[in-house]
């Protein structure tokens, strides 16, 4: 779905027909039916009850300027100031009102996108957005203007699709509640939004939720056996892997770890904010294992640390190293048994929540900001000399397990 914010400068010209039309957020075009003249208008929602504002005539006023001038209006109304303080409302016609063109449901969810997409983290999300709303939505209602969609429009996209897709009938809904609610918050549609919960829930069926399904982890006892099964390899995938198990981190974290993110001289990963899931930097400890498994560049650092035959390793190479040794287990379950030993060893949920990266929810997260860095250095080194069989106590680990 291409994304735009409003009608181009071409499409505005094509309009012929007299009445009131939409052209952007919160601006309209009145083209008088009895000479054709045309004069922008600025529509907002004021004690329930529609405001139109004179912004010129088009002859005088670039479209560009008129849309500049209806965002800065749109923005002070959504900051409480009143437009009618400032600017004379322009009288507009029972009839000229009930035939004014709103958006249609497509051009309010590519208005949407606009404006929010930047904000979310990757691509992936975006286009998740993107294919429901085409695929799901689109056919139903994409052509049909925003304040005209009800209730049944909204149960014919997500009806069929409930108990099948489950999820993505979920997600369908919940995205066509976020875009009607955009154009109700931007003026283009009065009254209830027809896609919340409250306004459908009962009209469909209890949808059978999916058991979660954890990923499969090696057990904590089986690691010592699985890293010499890894270092016999010598490949580029298991050192990857191993490093993956050696620093708890993610397969993308590593499939993107590069030699400016190392530090040899303090021992530090800096994972850098955009490449985490949290959107956070993290910093690992590394281990003298880990760092073996290296191989260090003369001069200067840069480039992967594992890179695959064509530049960026494969997303699969980790695993399908993994399942040749032990089928049916994951990458990602690595960091469930790391878990499992912290858990085993008393290392504390904090210390155990900060090595994986996780964001400790609620009060206790927003007020602990630290990385504890230096309480997780003897628990990552612990870690790896558990894993490669050189000890399975922590000693040096027993002053902060517990901090």
């Amino acid at each position: 779905m291409a994304r735009k914010r409003s009608l181009s400068a071409r499409e505005v010209d094509s309009i012929k027909a007299s009445g009131v039309h939409w052209v952007a957020p919160s601006l309209y075009m009145k083209v008088r039916p009895e000479n054709g003249t045309r004069s922008w208008l600025f529509r907002c929602s004021i004690d329930g009850k529609n405001q139109w504002i004179g912004l010129g005539s088009c002859r005088d006023v670039k479209l560009s300027d008129a849309r500049d001038e209806a965002d800065q209006l749109r923005i002070g109304h959504r900051r409480g100031v009143n437009p009618l303080h400032t600017r004379t409302p322009v009288p507009i016609q029972p009839e000229d009102e009930r035939a004014a063109t709103a958006p249609t449901f497509r051009e309010c969810a590519e208005a949407y996108l606009a404006s929010h997409a930047p904000t979310w983290k990757n691509d992936k999300h975006i286009a998740g957005w993107e294919r429901s709303l085409a695929d799901y939505a689109g056919p139903v209602m994409g052509s049909i203007p925003v304040d005209k969609i009800t209730v049944d429009h909204v149960m014919k996209v997500v009806e069929p699709i409930w108990l099948s897709k489950p999820e993505t009938a979920r997600r369908t809904l919940s995205r066509i509640e976020h875009v009607i609610a955009w154009a109700i918050a931007a003026g283009h549609r009065p009254g209830d939004n027809p896609a919340t919960r409250d306004a459908v829930r009962y009209l469909l069926p209890k949808a059978n939720r999916k058991r979660v399904r954890h990923h499969p982890a090696v057990p904590v006892s089986e690691m010592p056996a699985l890293m010499k099964e890894l270092e016999a390899l010598n490949s580029t995938s298991s050192k990857a892997l191993q490093w993956t198990i050696l620093t708890a981190c993610r397969t993308s974290e590593t499939l993107g770890a590069d030699w400016s993110e190392i530090d040899l001289e303090k021992k530090l990963w800096t994972i850098p904010a955009d490449r985490m899931k949290t959107g956070k930097e993290h910093v690992v400890p590394l281990s003298t294992t880990a760092i073996s498994l290296l191989e260090v560049p003369t001069g200067k650092g840069t480039g992967l640390l594992f890179p695959g035959p064509k530049g960026r390793l494969g997303v699969m190479a980790m695993l399908q190293c993994l399942r040749g040794l032990r089928e049916g287990s994951t990458v990602h379950g690595m960091r469930s048994t790391f878990r499992d030993w912290c858990a085993e060893q008393g290392i504390s949920r904090e210390l155990a929540e900060r090595a994986l990266a996780h964001i400790v929810p609620g009060v206790e997260g927003a007020y602990l900001r630290s990385g504890l860095l230096e309480q997780r250095r003897p628990i990552m080194q612990a870690w790896a000399d558990y894993c490669t069989g050189a000890g399975a106590l922590m000693q040096d680990v027993s002053s902060v397990a517990s901090a």
